[in-house]
Parts: structure tokens; sequence; C-alpha cells
């Protein structure tokens, strides 16, 4: 992921432009059948995992502590995780409730996590491990119908075709073979689509280091969804989507939400959301952070991305072994009891029309509303503005017991006093006409 000293670049780069030409894209039916699905699943776990770990600072390790290529290729001698077990990570996954699983298959420092026969630099070639954990990992989704998205960089620190640092003139780089890059990225990207069953995603990242550059997305994306139309293509470059992507993503900040600065130049568009976090303030394993995020935040993330019609998608770090660290399973075998509970008012939900209020959000689900109470206001009630739709009955999700309500012309009273409140997140279902 983006480091916080890259925004400015970025930020400046944004008004000179950046694109390739690009067709009108319409998705297949089975792309639109697939972002509906994508939105029904609301909750994913984002996997950063590759020869990094080893070293336990992240996985920008190599940018941040200026290490040679040549010496930082080294780890991959030594990368051996025999303890990995793909029936762990996904167990893992559905007992927090999450849906689907978006895992690094390449990251910044060019080392693929798979099988691929465009590198030598890769988990099965360059490693005593031999293995593809990423097939395993594609099987064992499938077989636990937990769907599976790859995370694949653009960005290369160590590929000369690549040049990293290179400048840009007349969108391209100076130095390196831009077009042999893109072309290896594109027969990676084939390999990827094409080896490991139920693929549902491709979610890329990187492109902000060279802005002004011709990334070929319309090539990119059209080669993938002509390989299987029902992929969906997003991009982390917190522009406006473009042509050919399927889902807009924002990094660290629920949408509508700037807090990171990443977002300034990323508007809300009409297509599926998604927003991803860190379970504490690392990406890839990182031994020195113990920032980790309680149960209570993690759910208030997921309730308030889900009250703004996206995707909440919280990454961990494995070990280097491949081992998820016990502050993170215990956290969240408490965060999946509470979506057990209370599933109902997250999975196939949409945002509401109504914008966040202090005490929390709605979501909406056929003829029902779900209200979050996430943060009580102390008062005896609180008011939904502008509720067009006529209640018909309210309750607590909890146990079904009755809920008092009144509604007039200018929104809906819903009274908590009495009310068995939860330390994390009321939930009063409402059904509506």
């Amino acid at each position: 992921m983006r480091k916080q000293f890259l925004l400015l670049t970025l930020l400046l780069a944004v008004t000179a432009g950046t694109l390739s030409a690009q067709g009108t894209y319409t998705p297949a039916a089975q792309n639109l059948a697939q972002r509906q699905k994508f939105q029904d699943m609301k909750f994913g776990l984002f996997i950063h995992w590759g020869i990094y770990s080893i070293l336990g600072d992240g996985e920008w390790v190599m940018h941040d502590k200026k290490i040679p290529y040549d010496s930082y290729k080294r780890l991959a001698g030594f990368f051996n995780p025999q303890e990995f077990n793909a029936k762990e990570w996904v167990a893992f996954a559905k007992q927090a409730g999450m849906k689907y699983i978006t895992i690094t298959s390449r990251h910044h420092d060019g080392f693929s996590m798979y099988s691929t026969k465009m590198s030598p630099y890769n988990i099965v070639d360059a490693t005593p491990y031999h293995k593809d954990p990423l097939m395993e990992l594609a099987k064992e989704c499938e077989k636990e119908d937990i769907e599976l998205h790859f995370y694949y960089s653009l960005l290369d620190w160590g590929r000369p075709d690549y040049a990293f640092g290179s400048p840009v003139v007349d969108s391209k780089p100076v130095k390196g073979d831009w077009d042999g890059y893109i072309k290896f990225m594109k027969d990676q990207l084939t390999e990827l689509i094409t080896k490991y069953p139920g693929v549902k995603g491709i979610w890329f990242d990187g492109g902000w280091d060279r802005v002004n550059a011709n990334w070929h997305y319309d090539e990119i994306y059209g080669l993938i969804h002509k390989l299987n139309p029902a992929i969906m293509v997003g991009n982390n470059h917190h522009l406006e989507p473009k042509d050919g992507e399927d889902f807009q993503m924002f990094e660290k900040d629920l949408p509508g939400n700037n807090t990171t600065g990443f977002s300034g130049e990323s508007k809300i568009g009409t297509l599926p959301l998604e927003t991803c976090e860190t379970i504490n303030n690392s990406w890839g394993f990182n031994i020195n952070d113990r920032n980790f995020k309680s149960y209570k935040q993690i759910i208030h993330y997921l309730v308030n991305a889900a009250g703004r019609n996206a995707n909440f998608l919280l990454n961990i770090g494995p070990m280097p072994n491949s081992k998820i660290q016990p502050e993170f399973t215990d956290t969240m075998a408490i965060v999946g009891a509470w979506v057990k509970k209370n599933g109902e008012s997250i999975y196939g939900t949409r945002g509401s029309s109504m914008s966040p209020q202090s005490w929390g959000v709605v979501t909406v689900k056929a003829k029902n509303r779900y209200v979050h109470i996430t943060t009580p206001q102390g008062g005896p009630y609180i008011f939904i503005p502008q509720f067009k739709d006529k209640v018909t009955n309210a309750v607590l999700l909890s146990n079904g017991s009755p809920v008092k309500f009144k509604q007039q012309p200018e929104g809906v009273f819903i009274y908590t006093a009495g009310l068995a409140m939860d330390g994390v997140d009321t939930v009063i279902k409402l059904t509506v006409k």
C-alpha cells in the first residue's frame, strides 16, 4: 500500500492527466450479476503476505530501509512457510463473518506469490518452499464458498523494464522497456485468471507511482473482461473511476471521508464501493506494531461502511511462517460472533439515502430498515430525518422485543428510554409498508 509521503506527488500529478485512450465499457450480464453479489457480501479479508514478512517491518521495508534490490532478493532463499495451511486462513475468514478474500499475488517488491512462467522471481522457483500457496487457497475458497480476489501491483521496484524512478516523458518512462513491462503484466494476469479457480476480482495498486504514464488500462481491463467477463476490476488510484472498472475503492477511509488525504480527488461514483483498513497500523507483518484495533472499532467500521453503501475489506499481515497473530484471531472471533448474531442487518443490505447521523447509520434490505445506534447520544430518543416510508413495526433485532416510535412528516422518532442497549451497536429493525 502507499505511504503518506507519496500524497503530495500524487496531488501534484493529478492535474496533469493520466491516461490511455479508452472506449466505452459495457459490462457483461455476468459482471452486473457479480457486482450485486459483491455488494451483498459486505465483509472481506485482505491479506498482505510476501517475502517482506521475514523482516517484520511491513511490506514497504525494501523501499523504506533503502535495501538494494539484489540484497533484498536474497530473502527468497530462506522464505519457507512450512506451516501454511489454506484451510486455517479460510476458516479464520469464515469465523469472522467474511465472505471473500483479497490477497497479494504480487506486491511492489515484484515478488510473485504464485507459480508464474513469466519470471523466476516467485515462491515456487525462488524459495525452498517450492509450493504455490495461492493455488491451495483458491481451491479451499472454492470448496468453502469464499470468493477470491487477487491484489496485483502495477508498480515494481526491481524489474529493469519498469525502471523505477525513471521520469515519464510523453506518457512513457525514459528508461526501461515500458511496452515490454505492460506485456509482462498482461501475461501474469492471464495466468492468474485462467489457472486459478473461482477468481472474481483483480485489485490493482501502484499506478499512482506514474500518474502521467500510459498504463494501457484499456488493453489490461479489456483483457481481463475478455478472459472472464464476471471478474470485477478495481484500481487503488484514488481518482475518479476509469472506463473499464467495476468497483470503486477507498483506502483507510469511509466513502465521503478524507482523513488520510488520499481521497481528495475521489468523489463517490455509481459503482459498487469498498473501503479497506488495517487491523493495526500495518499492511504487511510488522513485529513492532501493537496498535491493534478493538473488536468494537472493527464492528463500527463494518457498520459504518454498510451504512454508506460500501463493503469493508479488513487487512491482516500474516507472519512469515503464515500463521495469523493471536491478537488478530482473538479479536476477530468476537467480531464474528457479533456478525453471526446481527448479520441480517449487514449482509445483502444497501446504504440508506439518509446521511450518517451523530448516533449511527441505517442499512436497507427489502421492506426492512436497520437502525444502527453505535454512538448513543444520551437522550430518551433518536431522530431519523427524511424518513418517508410508512413504518408498520419496530423491534430490537437482538430479541424481537417491541420498540416505541412516532412517525412525523419530518422523520421518525425512536424512543430508546428503557431499551436494552447494546454496548457495541443497538440494532432496531423497522418494517415499512
